[in-house]
């Protein structure tokens, strides 16, 4: 089924949100390879349409002071030199499937939203986009707190749910199947590769 209205590719960016090498390892498993070839499919399609491709990560200056000790998701990486890891060399760089490429964006995040704290806003609105395509790793952590800061700031939202990850499945159904579809579009890869193709 197509998407209506039409996305606009000027106006149009694409969000790949903590695709990180050891987040993706966590959160898709044995399905890693799918997952990723998916994601990337939506970015090399969407790259060649000319839409905006923004890759939001997490990040940390040494020492971590962008973590207060009354966050109390983020503390908990700050205390575990084994959360830490995953933010460090490799681990913490996005996972070579769906890296950046040529002009594509890339913003460092220190909170669960793409938009708290760091120039997403503004690059959005420079570029005049007023339509987002999202979908990262967790379904529950970037991928919702991202969505609901989007429509709060009026730009159209499209989550793509298979290129979506959560640990936990009952939630991810619930925002997927019900929280998302009454604040944006939900739709699956193949139906966003689809419509692009029109």
């Amino acid at each position: 089924m197509p998407i209506e209205p039409a996305l606009d590719p000027a106006r149009t960016a694409v969000l790949s949100m903590d695709m990180q090498a050891g987040i993706v390892s966590i959160y898709a498993g044995d399905q890693q390879d799918a997952f990723t070839a998916r994601a990337a499919g939506v970015l090399g399609r969407c790259r060649d349409r000319g839409m905006t491709i923004i890759h939001a990560q997490v990040g940390f200056r040494p020492g971590m002071p962008e973590i207060s000790p009354r966050n109390a998701l983020f503390s908990a990486i700050r205390t575990s030199e084994r959360h830490q890891q995953l933010f460090k060399g490799d681990a913490g760089k996005i996972h070579p499937a769906v890296a950046p490429v040529g002009e594509d964006i890339v913003i460092v995040k220190h909170r669960i939203s793409a938009f708290v704290g760091t120039d997403l806003d503004m690059i959005l609105r420079a570029k005049e986009i007023d339509t987002l395509v999202l979908f990262g790793i967790a379904t529950s952590g970037v991928v919702l707190s991202t969505l609901l800061d989007a429509i709060d700031a009026d730009y159209r939202a499209i989550v793509i749910k298979d290129c979506c990850a959560d640990q936990d499945e009952d939630v991810q159904s619930v925002l997927l199947e019900k929280l998302f579809p009454r604040r944006g579009t939900v739709v699956t890869s193949a139906e966003l590769l689809e419509s692009l193709s029109g």
